[in-house]
């Protein structure tokens, strides 16, 4: 009886944190967390119902014990398993397509992303559009090098590299994100973006930010002892301001 009475006081309290802010997702700043919150939406929908329904069955069956004559019922059984099957068969066609919607047709806007303990660095190209090359044996975070840009690289000299996202606003933007250590994640929570980065891969990630403003970047994974500190900012600007800010002076662009 315990249990059952434990187990219904539980689910009351994962039910009523759906309720009790600031429970809900801060507004979605792209097309792409629009998709993935109807998706979230549509999960708790068809799950919402079977999860109660089973953890009331649960406390029912706990507090009032096996019933004498009892049988097992295989009709019983296999319909449940069925309409498990649609439901979860339907939640992967559905989320399959929003995983993949197609793209703006618009060329990206391609920022590099660097991960390491405990920091974010953001590489732009320069004016020519090509990014320079890197080599690890030339990182110095001393030297203000983090990313070990190769300088003697002609398409490497007026590469930006920044301490701050900064993306255009109305525009579709491509992240390329790379760890130099451990395993790190690209947390945004406005755009629903929660992605690992592992050390050795190159991991593109799609988006377009609809709203001006200032959000919150944190690694996501834990990365360390000075993991609580891997912060960053993402900065949505104006296609007029984000222009004028990659024109500036390089030392203007940390």
């Amino acid at each position: 009886m315990l249990a059952g009475l434990l187990i219904g006081v539980v689910t009351a309290a994962a039910v009523a944190l759906f309720f009790l802010p600031p429970a809900w997702f801060p507004p979605a700043l792209s097309p792409e967390a629009l998709l993935y919150d109807s998706q979230f939406r549509l999960n708790l929908l068809l799950l919402g119902p079977l999860f109660l329904l089973a953890q009331g069955l649960l406390v029912f069956i706990l507090l009032r014990g096996r019933m004498p004559g009892a049988r097992r019922s295989a009709l019983v059984e296999g319909a449940a398993a069925a309409v498990v099957a649609g439901i979860f068969t339907v939640l992967g066609i559905t989320g399959a397509r929003a995983w993949s919607a197609t793209p703006s047709a618009q060329p990206p806007e391609v920022i590099e992303v660097y991960a390491h303990q405990f920091a974010w660095n953001f590489r732009y190209p320069g004016p020519d559009g090509r990014f320079g090359k890197t080599d690890i044996a030339l990182i110095n975070d001393a030297a203000l090098n983090p990313i070990g840009l190769d300088l003697r690289d002609a398409n490497a000299a007026d590469d930006v590299v920044a301490s701050t996202l900064r993306v255009p606003a109305g525009r579709p933007v491509t992240l390329m994100l790379e760890s130099r250590d451990v395993i790190h994640d690209f947390f945004v929570r406005e755009l629903r973006l929660k992605q690992d980065i592992v050390p050795g891969m190159r991991i593109p990630y799609r988006f377009q930010a609809n709203r001006p403003g200032t959000y919150e970047i944190a690694c996501a994974e834990l990365c360390g002892l000075g993991h609580s500190q891997m912060h960053s900012l993402l900065q949505v600007l104006s296609e007029a301001d984000y222009q004028a800010w990659k024109a500036s002076p390089r030392t203007a662009a940390r």
